[in-house]
């Protein structure tokens, strides 16, 4: 009996220590999340979100099982031109007054290249009031010890194409705006 009850002991323990999760905060001075829309079919307008938070949890060293959770204050869009900026928080596409915050939250990761460091992640991207499941790409740049700091840093790059009217966002015509809005997220996070 007293054999059984250490086994199960040592079970759990090894079980529980296996099951670990880590958890990663992304670095505000080396992280960037950035978008682009073609405006009137012939030129491509570049634009950012200056205020976002993003985290990643996981138990695996791969961070293949990795939940990313994003939340980016929609007030902080940046364009470079104060009029358009006014007008994309403006209840004309973003509504800021009424929706302030975009968040992204996945559901999987799945590497679907056979390439270690390339992988499909899909999560449900919330805003303009709007929930939808959207797939990107994510690029597993690498893991090592910040020469500076001494932490353990990781490094990701996420891109893919939002289409803005499955949101609400801005008017019905394409032409003006193009529905097609692509994203970037360059990101290091900090191993917590």
């Amino acid at each position: 009996m007293k054999k059984a009850l250490f086994l199960l002991t040592i079970f759990v323990f090894v079980a529980f220590a296996s099951a670990q999760t880590t958890n990663w905060k992304n670095d505000p001075w080396h992280s960037k999340l950035t978008f682009t829309v073609t405006h009137q079919g012939f030129s491509s307008i570049f634009g950012l979100f200056q205020k976002f938070d993003i985290s990643i949890t996981t138990s695996k060293s791969d961070f293949s099982d990795a939940v990313f959770s994003v939340s980016t204050d929609v007030s902080s869009i940046n364009t470079e031109v104060k009029m358009r900026d006014d007008d994309l928080r403006s209840p004309n596409f973003f509504d800021v007054a009424k929706y302030p915050t975009m968040t992204f939250k996945s559901t999987s990761i799945v590497n679907t290249t056979g390439m270690k460091d390339r992988f499909k992640i899909t999560g449900n991207l919330t805003t303009h009031g709007v929930t939808k499941l959207v797939t990107l790409d994510l690029w597993y740049r690498g893991t090592h010890e910040d020469i500076i700091s001494k932490k353990t840093k990781a490094g990701f790059q996420i891109t893919g194409i939002i289409n803005r009217s499955d949101f609400n966002v801005g008017p019905t015509d394409p032409f003006d705006i193009s529905n097609d809005v692509m994203i970037k997220a360059d990101a290091e996070f900090i191993k917590q």
